[in-house]
């Protein structure tokens, strides 16, 4: 309890954390899902706003670094069942360990003459009779893991497979989670009878009321450890190395991410891990460029090649394929090369690979060059020309009326 020259200066305290959390915005709408969507349904919307606000993929932004930062802060929330309840129950307050029924204490005088602990009044309305509490010894899920992966231009398009090296938190396999040396196992705590909690009695303006406090014997967990763990201290965790090989399919693109589930964090109290989020990352090739499932690229040929048509070598993410071009063919021509583009990510098909043409103008010509060169322009004439006779008959009548 604070003296009471201390409750003005606490209870400006309070109202200057309920004024803050007031201008927090709801968790539900950050994500864009509502109140009865399931675990599923809110970790595929964080997911889906995670891969588009998170940083590697927005470098600078700053308002995608806030708003990654909101949508990490309510799955946090959301994606725990306990938190859930409690921020269904009280708003953000119920969330927030320094404010209200979640654990803020406002102190007001009472009737008999000692100051009562609101916050715990609270806790007795709204958790005391079937509502939700936090158990510190209850399952929780173990959370997820990011991580970018670079993958080559070519790698992407025909699918590879990567070993991956990460550190995750892990059941530990020396006393199999328990937090208890081999040989031994935890006892039911004696100061809670297994609970995590102490229930306690307070006498209120209310009357009594009756409140509940973690353990501080067990930390709330309900097991008492005797002889810890040697290699997790008693935590039943431990920080390891790791590697697993994932296979990534062919057709991913940048910014996408890869799901491999279970592979995250280990859950607490025996629940499930988290997942592992792989950022993809395509570095650019030097010849071809992407455009959704097509393939683009540009090849020069010479002047004699396009105005008297040939065959030529064109690259493709499979290997060299020969075309033909056309005769008369002009400069920043395109064609296409069916199914010759990116494999479809799930799906059936591959895109296509387009081909845009540039005609090389020949340099350092010799004198024996450019004279035949010039013999060979004197025998041409306006219909060899075609877009050029069009040019200038669009100028004669722009001129002449």
């Amino acid at each position: 309890m604070l003296p009471c020259s201390d409750k003005g200066a606490r209870n400006l305290e309070f109202e200057r954390v309920k004024m803050k959390l007031a201008d927090k915005r709801d968790y539900y709408e950050i994500l864009g899902v509502n109140k009865n969507s399931s675990e599923d349904e809110i970790k595929k919307a964080y997911r889906r706003l995670a891969k588009k606000y998170h940083p590697d993929l927005n470098p600078g932004d700053k308002e995608s670094e806030q708003k990654f930062k909101e949508v990490n802060e309510a799955y946090d929330v959301l994606s725990d069942q306990s938190k859930r309840s409690k921020y269904d129950q009280f708003g953000h307050a119920g969330t927030d360990p320094n404010y209200g029924a979640g654990g803020y204490s406002y102190y007001s005088e009472s009737p008999f003459g000692s100051d009562i602990d609101l916050g715990d009044i609270f806790g007795s309305f709204f958790g005391g009779f079937g509502g939700a509490r936090t158990r510190p010894n209850s399952r929780v899920r173990g959370s997820d893991i990011e991580m970018t992966v670079n993958i080559s231009f070519l790698e992407a398009a025909k699918g590879c497979t990567r070993k991956i090296a990460y550190e995750r938190i892990e059941s530990c396999d020396k006393c199999s989670g328990t937090g208890a040396k081999p040989g031994t196992s935890p006892k039911t705590c004696a100061a809670c009878g297994g609970k995590g909690q102490i229930v306690m009695n307070q006498r209120t303006p209310f009357g009594i009321m009756q409140t509940s406090r973690t353990c501080e014997r067990c930390g709330g967990t309900g097991k008492t450890i005797e002889i810890p763990c040697g290699r997790c201290g008693g935590q039943g965790r431990v920080r390891a190395k790791t590697e697993i090989e994932v296979n990534i399919p062919a057709g991913v693109s940048s910014k996408q991410i890869l799901n491999v589930a279970g592979k995250g964090n280990a859950g607490k109290n025996g629940a499930e891990p988290g997942d592992l989020h792989l950022y993809i990352n395509v570095a650019p090739h030097s010849i071809f460029k992407r455009r959704d499932y097509d393939v683009w690229c540009d090849i020069p040929i010479t002047f004699s090649q396009a105005a008297l048509g040939a065959d030529i070598i064109v690259p493709t993410i499979e290997g060299k394929v020969e075309c033909h071009v056309r005769e008369g063919t002009q400069n920043g021509d395109v064609f296409k090369l069916k199914g010759k583009g990116i494999p479809k990510l799930h799906g059936r098909g591959n895109g296509d690979q387009f081909v845009k043409v540039h005609i090389e103008v020949p340099k350092n010509l010799t004198s024996v060059q450019q004279k035949a060169l010039k013999e060979f322009e004197n025998t041409l004439t306006e219909k060899n020309y075609q877009k050029r006779k069009s040019f200038f008959d669009r100028i004669k009548e722009l001129f002449e009326g």
